[in-house]
């Protein structure tokens, strides 16, 4: 909250905005709080060094982490394709392009390190790559060429809570995600309101609180 309050007095600009992107049913979120975020991940697994840029319409994240057992620095623009969020699904569909991926240690003799020495690793199609990775996570359903599809309602913890679900069945009706997209200061979240139409709101309330 004081990183927030701190931003907004250096760029008071930043509260038109907020105003602005209400009345079109949107709301961005700056940049540098991502980076700010993305700086205070912590835990034997979280990536380290995360830098994160605009490419509009998408966006440049990099980061060193431990790939199989090999430390490497990765790199992808990240596109957000399609979402679909209603009372059982949270899905999202990405498309992955520049991706990079180095091996930071020589001295590492792994299968990962070699295939990435040899070159023999097809980055410009991660899909597959992803496709065929050992312990694929359930919340990953599709994944070909440059795109990712996720349902996050696939990971065990999200899809048996209860409240959640209470959540979304009350709240998709109303209201939903159309885009996601970056301009060079800001990732803007589009909304659709009444995607259904008021029938389904109805509907949606009576199954939230039955």
């Amino acid at each position: 909250m004081e990183a927030a309050a701190s931003y907004v007095r250096r760029h008071p600009e930043e509260v038109l905005r907020v105003v602005r992107n209400a009345v079109g049913l949107r709301f961005g979120v700056p940049i540098v709080a991502l980076r700010f975020l993305a700086s205070n991940l912590d835990g034997k697994r979280a990536p380290k060094d995360v830098e994160i840029a605009a490419v509009p319409p998408g966006i440049r994240v990099a980061a060193t982490l431990d790939l199989m057992g090999t430390t490497v620095r990765a790199s992808a623009v990240v596109i957000v394709q399609a979402l679909k969020l209603d009372a059982e699904t949270l899905r999202v569909e990405i498309r992955l392009r520049d991706v990079g991926l180095k091996a930071l240690d020589d001295r590492q003799e792994t299968p990962i390190a070699a295939l990435l020495k040899s070159g023999a690793l097809d980055l410009s199609r991660p899909g597959n790559l992803a496709a065929y990775m050992p312990k694929r996570p359930p919340l990953l359903v599709e994944a070909r060429d440059d795109r990712i599809v996720l349902d996050f309602m696939k990971h065990p913890k999200l899809a048996s809570d209860a409240r959640l679900k209470r959540a979304l069945h009350a709240l998709s009706p109303l209201v939903t995600v159309s885009a996601i997209e970056s301009d060079p200061e800001h990732l803007d979240v589009s909304l659709r309101a009444l995607p259904e139409g008021l029938s389904e709101v109805v509907a949606g309330l009576r199954r939230a609180f039955a």
